[in-house]
């Protein structure tokens, strides 16, 4: 049976479209909510609730994406149409959302949040979807997918270095420069998403065809109701999500209020991406001997013997937090490149059980779930911290207004639910049935098939 090796070229400009896309979102989820409570002096429910609505919105328009992906004309190049058509609306959604007036309101943070969710979705959806099809091999996806996120850590760290050189994200007396530092990081985005569009675009081929019923939407969601691999994936992911979202969106007030380190809040975020790159190598060539979610099952539980020492680490903790930022960036090279490679080789799966392949619906369902998981991550964190007592905009003050307990608080909420969330979903990982065994099986039955046909 063929591998179906991918060439070089093709795979570095088919995952170039993740470093403007990753440093985007990583400005989105881990800068802007704190951002805009120091700058605008909107609440954390406020921004929480705001958050959390657009993500919610978001859920919905990810599976049409996924579904009218799937159904567009072939001729018109079925995913690289998508990514096209979406650029440009993506550059204009950062430049307002990243740059907003002094006087910019809740509303206005809604607006544009939506507006880049809803056209980064029709570029990631139809993205994703579209690497799942350039290789149906088992290994080989795992090298498409640890491309892809090795080019997107890239630019999360491209972002980061930004951030360090022309401002402090996490301290609010520097709002000036965040400024500033933000207008930078929009032309960084606009011009690498530009340069990678036309990458993908005229290098990368698009020629798979997919046929799929007038009811294969519906048919997608049914999996969601009846015990299924995918739906023990997804749920897994989901709760794994959740896990990692509350300390990525609690970042720079962790370091900030409970550290009292905001200065070295660059320095971690890059140290943790570098790790989290450097360690994708080690997960492929491991999931290639050992199993996809074998190895993505060890990386969680690697995760948690770092995470939860967070609620005991107080003032100027510097090298056991810096311990906890290597180790669980390490493992968070697994949580990125494996899932997605694990929901890929699903998609011969519901061919070989329902006699279509359908991935641009199965990478929208994909994408919902990972979108929800930082909704909820952020629309109950943020609330919960301030029904506790804790405040954001106090920085400059010294904690004058965050008692011990309520930083305390923030300390627990950081570690604890990311410990209790990856353990769960290990557990719904246990005895995953698509092994490397049971995929090649799978992939022999649909070439006699076709054979057949």
């Amino acid at each position: 049976m063929q591998k179906h090796r991918v060439s070089w070229s093709i795979l570095t400009a088919y995952s170039s479209l993740a470093f403007p896309l990753a440093a985007a979102f990583l400005i989105l989820q881990v800068i802007i909510p704190t951002y805009y409570a120091q700058v605008t002096g909107m609440s954390l429910s406020v921004i929480g609730v705001v958050l959390l609505v657009a993500r919610l919105w978001d859920t919905f328009t990810d599976p049409l994406v996924g579904y009218l992906s799937d159904k567009t004309p072939q001729h018109w190049g079925r995913r690289k149409i998508w990514v096209l058509i979406s650029a440009p609306f993506i550059c204009l959604s950062c430049l307002a959302l990243f740059n907003p007036p002094v006087d910019a309101g809740a509303w206005y943070l809604l607006f544009w949040t939506l507006a880049i969710y809803v056209t980064g979705t029709m570029a990631i959806i139809p993205m994703n979807a579209w690497g799942a099809e350039l290789s149906p091999d088992y290994n080989e996806r795992s090298r498409i997918s640890g491309a892809r996120v090795l080019l997107g850590l890239t630019g999360t760290l491209t972002a980061l270095i930004v951030v360090a050189i022309y401002g402090d994200a996490g301290s609010s007396g520097e709002n000036a420069a965040m400024q500033n530092t933000l207008y930078i990081l929009t032309i960084l985005v606009v011009v690498a998403l530009v340069v990678s569009t036309l990458l993908a675009a005229f290098f990368v081929p698009d020629n798979n065809t997919v046929h799929i019923p007038s009811a294969s939407f519906t048919s997608a969601l049914q999996l969601l109701k009846t015990p299924s691999p995918f739906r023990t994936l997804i749920i897994s992911f989901l709760i794994n999500g959740i896990g990692s979202a509350i300390p990525a969106t609690l970042f720079l007030l962790y370091v900030t209020h409970v550290l009292g380190i905001a200065d070295k809040a660059g320095l971690f975020l890059f140290v943790y991406f570098i790790c989290a790159a450097a360690s994708i190598p080690i997960w492929i060539a491991l999931a290639k001997r050992k199993g996809k979610h074998q190895v993505w099952s060890g990386a969680m539980i690697m995760g948690c013997l770092f995470f939860i020492s967070a609620p005991f680490l107080g003032q100027q903790d510097f090298t056991w937090f810096l311990i906890l930022v290597i180790g669980t960036g390490i493992a968070a090279g697994a949580d990125l490149s494996l899932p997605s490679a694990i929901n890929g080789d699903l998609i011969e799966w519901d061919a070989e059980r329902n006699g279509h392949k359908r991935p641009g619906i199965f990478f929208a369902l994909w994408g919902t779930t990972s979108k929800l998981a930082y909704a909820l991550a952020i629309g109950i964190t943020f609330p919960l911290l301030e029904l506790l007592g804790f405040s954001a905009n106090v920085a400059e003050l010294a904690d004058a207004a965050n008692t011990p307990a309520a930083i305390k608080s923030l300390a627990w909420i950081y570690g604890l639910p990311c410990v209790l969330c990856k353990l769960f979903a290990v557990y719904l990982m246990y005895n995953y049935p698509i092994t490397q065994d049971v995929h090649n099986e799978i992939r022999r039955k649909l070439h006699a098939k076709q054979l057949a046909d």
